[in-house]
């Protein structure tokens, strides 16, 4: 009964939500899911992927890039669901709820390491409620405008701001989301304090920002790279030391005169604390084998980011950098004096 009712919600769900698979959803002995996996063991049913922000975001597309080259490796499916709300804080708490048995994974980004400090009642502890299963890319950032914003360059943005304070509108996609933490390094490095304007996801932040509702935002490469070639928006700088290959003639903050903005965005995945750690292991050896997929490695380098290395798609790299993260950003939030409801 409960493998019937699985397989009657997945076929309700994939007219909402992307579904990945190699194998048929319901077939064979009693409607269970298998491809490669034996009978019995893991996968044998669907895995969820759920992504805390909105579909089509950076975060959201990321997660598509591995979903199948992830599925084919387990040998069976995976499910992409997008649970949107309070910076990525909704669907982190989901699965830190869910049960512990590999079936509900977490993509989350930067935002998981500053969300204690944001959130007085968050519901969750990063590092006690979840097992690390790896990282997956740290994605640049840029800083960028509606196409018609007078400033040209970073240095006339930042005169302007100082000067238009009140007027000059600064998107994100919502209190600790990736532009968000991204729009307070800006306002600390310029020494101005913006109207910021919040959208329930990066998506409709920039699709105002092409509209013109909008004056800039800080956005990851992954979101703002194709806008950027067709021209929809006007690109100041990129925030990392180095230029973005597929964006060549953007230059970094430090190039730009604006070196205190330096930040990326890291992705990660996560399962409910007291998952197998054969379980994690399975999960984790699906992740390296997905980042060193050509065509994934192919689609990310023209979002202007890469897959991490093997070593780093592991729990104990994972583990240590949400560690250091979690110091870093608790200094930063409080500084700026950011808490939210």
């Amino acid at each position: 009964m409960r493998t019937t009712s699985r397989c009657r919600a997945a076929a309700r769900m994939i007219a909402a939500i992307g579904v990945f698979s190699l194998v048929a959803a319901c077939a064979g002995n009693g409607g269970t899911t298998g491809g490669g996996a034996t009978s019995g063991g893991y996968p044998d049913q669907n895995i969820t992927f759920v992504v805390p922000f909105s579909a089509g975001g950076p975060t959201d597309t990321v997660t598509r890039m591995l979903a199948e080259p992830m599925a084919a490796k387990l040998g069976g499916k995976v499910v992409v669901q997008n649970v949107e709300g309070a910076g990525g804080t909704v669907g982190a708490g989901e699965v830190a709820r869910a049960d512990p048995d590999g079936y509900t994974v977490l993509m989350h980004h930067i935002g998981m390491s500053t969300a204690p400090a944001l959130y007085q009642n968050l519901g969750y502890k990063p590092l006690e409620d979840f097992e690390m299963v790896g990282l997956v890319t740290e994605v640049p950032m840029t800083v960028v405008a509606r196409k018609d914003f007078a400033p040209a360059t970073l240095k006339d943005l930042v005169t302007h701001v100082k000067a238009n304070a009140d007027k000059v509108t600064l998107a994100n996609a919502g209190i600790g989301a990736a532009s968000h933490l991204c729009g307070l390094l800006f306002q600390s490095a310029a020494g101005v304090k913006l109207q910021e304007v919040p959208y329930e996801g990066t998506g409709p932040a920039l699709t105002d920002l092409v509209g013109g509702q909008v004056d800039f935002m800080c956005d990851q490469t992954t979101n703002t790279s194709g806008q950027i070639s067709a021209g929809e928006v006007k690109a100041y700088a990129v925030t990392t030391p180095e230029r973005v290959k597929s964006l060549p003639d953007v230059p970094t903050t430090a190039e730009a005169g604006l070196p205190q903005l330096q930040v990326s965005v890291w992705h990660g995945l996560y399962v409910p604390k007291g998952t197998p750690q054969e379980v994690v292991q399975k999960l984790s050896e699906a992740l390296k084998t997905a980042l060193a997929d050509q065509k994934v490695i192919d689609q990310m380098a023209k979002l202007g980011t890469a897959p991490v290395t093997a070593e780093n798609a592991t729990p104990q790299a994972h583990r240590a950098k949400l560690e250091e993260q979690l110091g870093t950003w608790a200094k930063v939030i409080a500084d700026a004096g950011v808490k939210a409801s």
